[in-house]
This record gives C-alpha cells, sequence and structure tokens, in this order.
C-alpha cells in the first residue's frame, strides 16, 4: 500500500542550530498552531469513535489504548487518569505499550516491529468484542499497532486509531479511524511534537466525551473524582457545599470524607 508518510517528510525549516533561542521557540510555536485546526477537521471521526466506545462501555466493556513509543506512552497517560478522575474501577480503560512497562520509560528495540505480540498482549487482559482496542501510531505503520487490530478485528472487536498521516496501513485495518494530519516537524520526523501534541488533545477529547457520556460528570463537575490528596478533599467538599445548600465546610467536609466521592455524599441526603 502506498501512501504520502507526512510525518517523515523534511522540516519547513533549516538550518535550526544557527537559530537563536527566541527563533527555535517562535517557530516551534508557530508550527504548533497548527494542531488543534486540524484536530477540528478530525472531530467528525473522532465522534463516531466516541459514540461506539460509549456504546461499549455502557454495556459493560473496555477501553485499551495500544502504540509503542510516544503513542504507547500517551495511551497510558491517559488511561492511568481514568480512575483518580473519573472514579471509574482500574482495568476498565487500559494501556499498552509495545515492549512491556519497561517501555514507558526506556526504549525497548524492535518492540514495535513484531506483528504479532499486539495481539498476544491483548490477550493477556482476556480481550473480547465487549471491548473497544484503539491503536496509536503518528507514522500508522507500526507493526505492533496494525498486528493486534487486524486480529481484534477478525474477531469481532471494535477498532479504532489515532495516526497523524491519511490514508495508512494503520487507519485501513480501523473501523473508525481518526487522522489527523499536522505536516512535517519542526525536527524532521520527531513526531513526539505536533503529532504528539495532536495525539493527546485527541486522547483527552475521546476519554472525557466517553466519561460524560456514560455518566461520571454532572454539570461541568467531576463528581466520582477519587479523593486522593487534600486539594482534592476540598475541591469535592466545596462541590457539596454548592450542589446541597450546606454552609459548614467542615460539615460538608466530614460528609464527604463519609461517602468517599461527592456524588455519594449528595446522593445520601436524597
Amino acid at each position: 500500500m502506498s501512501f504520502n508518510k507526512v510525518t517523515e517528510q523534511q522540516s519547513n525549516y533549516r538550518h535550526l542550530e544557527k537559530m537563536s533561542v527566541r527563533e527555535l521557540l517562535t517557530s516551534i510555536n508557530e508550527e504548533d498552531k497548527i494542531v488543534p485546526l486540524a484536530v477540528e477537521k478530525a472531530i467528525p471521526q473522532i465522534e463516531a469513535l466516541v459514540t461506539a466506545i460509549s456504546d461499549k462501555m455502557l454495556a459493560g466493556g473496555r477501553l485499551f489504548y495500544m502504540g509503542a513509543g510516544t503513542s504507547g506512552r500517551l495511551g497510558i497517560l491517559d488511561a492511568s487518569e481514568i480512575p483518580p478522575t473519573y472514579g471509574m474501577p482500574q482495568g476498565l480503560v487500559i494501556g499498552l505499550i509495545a515492549g512491556g512497562e519497561i517501555a514507558i520509560q526506556r526504549p525497548v528495540e524492535q518492540a514495535e516491529d513484531s506483528w504479532d505480540q499486539g495481539w498476544l498482549d491483548l490477550g493477556q487482559h482476556d480481550v473480547s468484542d465487549s471491548d473497544v482496542v484503539i491503536g496509536i501510531a503518528a507514522s500508522g505503520t507500526t507493526p505492533y499497532v496494525i498486528g493486534a487490530l487486524n486480529e481484534a478485528r477478525k474477531r469481532g472487536i471494535i477498532t479504532g486509531c489515532v495516526t497523524c498521516n491519511q490514508g495508512s496501513p494503520l487507519a485501513e485495518a480501523a473501523e473508525f479511524p481518526v487522522e489527523v494530519v499536522v505536516g512535517p516537524e519542526f525536527v524532521t520526523g520527531s513526531t513526539r511534537m505536533k503529532s504528539g501534541t495532536a495525539q493527546k488533545l485527541v486522547l483527552n477529547m475521546i476519554s472525557t466525551s466517553v466519561m460524560i457520556q456514560i455518566g461520571r460528570v454532572e454539570d461541568n463537575k467531576m463528581v466520582n473524582m477519587q479523593l486522593t490528596n487534600s486539594k482534592l478533599v476540598d475541591r469535592g467538599t466545596k462541590m457539596v457545599m454548592e450542589k446541597t445548600g450546606i454552609n459548614d465546610y467542615e460539615k460538608a467536609k466530614a460528609l464527604l470524607l463519609q461517602y468517599g466521592s461527592v456524588k455519594k455524599a449528595v446522593d445520601s441526603l436524597g
């Protein structure tokens, strides 16, 4: 399959080593401004994927992110923030990276080149057609991710992807592709830059919209967040005061801590 691999094209800038710090920062910023506009163009694709994920999760399914390198780390980041932010049980949104946990901090050479390992990693979690698998790869050519999506799709599992090249093998493998074409990177081929930013924005949109759709947000508040530090306890206490009309901070705080979440505390009062 032949396609235009924009992520590998030459940077629009030359002789970066001769630029001043101000020139470097200004040029990077100019490139970064492209990203949200590219994401905007992909909103219809993101909408279709979010709808599919929401339907599966409302029925008890899980969401898997899969990637290598920066893409894998971004998936793990997004997955890891769901339980504390929205009070979701561990294991409902799962991030997998080529090379396993060690690859989160240190590159694991050639781990992304295996066509079979991605599906084997999914198998460790008993993935089924109740779940959704999203492959993340800026290039859209990562074997670890494409192989997993191909196997998942054969088994009737809903698949999506987030990539920064249009018409890639990954997009072809996914039932719900999201293609955000941000153009060449400031440093040629360094897809942790604009491509990584685009992927982060899209993952924010996906997970936040899904959590809202499945009822983990009320009004504009994280009413199910975990109370893991004093800042969040304070935020939760103020939410309880706002929602219940309780004016006594300590009374609202005690109610919050008794029930463990804003939602449960408010619901306890009928």
